[in-house]
């Protein structure tokens, strides 16, 4: 699914992935998300790649598999090969593509930030798992479910910015926990009717969500796997990605 804001022309402007997450579709991700109308808003184009049900009956992407946790092969080859074409296609700026998603979507964007980390100036990972978490089917349910042991995940090589409840129990909120070391700043607040713990180091911003479940913070709560409070995770979203963009090429 694509969706070209009203401004659209011709234009060069940014791209954003959206990868959806179990259950769910491109038309219920982004209907969750508000993610098209802030398109219409801001200016840029998305795209949602959608999980065919004979890849997995629930249509999740398949983040555990080793050979969908590769690159130039799987899931992410499919999912590089979409955005190269959208860009392209429609003119988009190769500058300005980010991607993001939500629990199995933001398993697969933190892969696809490890794999192909030259395709995308910057990643969101709401509920999701960082790379490598699993290596099957068997060893996935352990580490959706339980806290993570030993160190924290590494952090990705390009800017991050992350969404977790501290209430999910689909997927432990430990598994949002990457790697900080040195200084860094971490600030309450309260949005939406939820307060939360932003934690920033870097190029790394840390979202926790107080109360909150498994569903994509401040979205629609009509759509599945949204929750309509807390802070809106597609602006704050958004205007992290902005303030990235890749150099351009030599």
């Amino acid at each position: 699914m694509l969706y070209l804001p009203s401004v659209y022309r011709g234009q060069s402007l940014p791209l954003v992935v959206m990868l959806h997450g179990c259950k769910q579709t491109p038309e219920d991700f982004a209907a969750g998300t508000r993610m098209n109308q802030a398109a219409d808003e801001l200016g840029f184009i998305v795209v949602y790649p959608a999980q065919a049900w004979r890849a997995n009956v629930e249509r999740c992407w398949n983040w555990f598999r080793e050979r969908d946790q590769q690159r130039n092969g799987g899931e992410p080859a499919i999912i590089a090969g979409i955005t190269r074409q959208v860009i392209a296609r429609y003119n988009a700026d190769p500058r300005r593509v980010y991607i993001a998603g939500l629990s199995a979507g933001g398993s697969m964007a933190a892969i696809m930030a490890t794999t192909y980390p030259e395709l995308y100036a910057a990643v969101g990972i709401h509920s999701g798992l960082p790379y490598a978490s699993a290596r099957g089917a068997a060893t996935a349910a352990q580490a959706m479910h339980f806290k993570r042991l030993g160190a924290t995940a590494p952090r990705l090589a390009i800017p991050t910015i992350v969404f977790h409840g501290d209430r999910d129990t689909t997927v432990h909120p430990s598994n949002s926990d990457y790697s900080i070391t040195g200084e860094f700043r971490a600030e309450t607040g309260e949005a939406g009717g939820r307060s939360y713990t932003r934690t920033l180091y870097g190029r790394l911003e840390h979202w926790l969500v107080h109360g909150a479940g498994h569903a994509w913070s401040g979205g629609d709560g009509a759509a599945s796997y949204a929750d309509p409070k807390g802070p809106d995770a597609t602006g704050e979203m958004l205007r992290f990605f902005f303030l990235v963009q890749r150099p351009a090429e030599s």
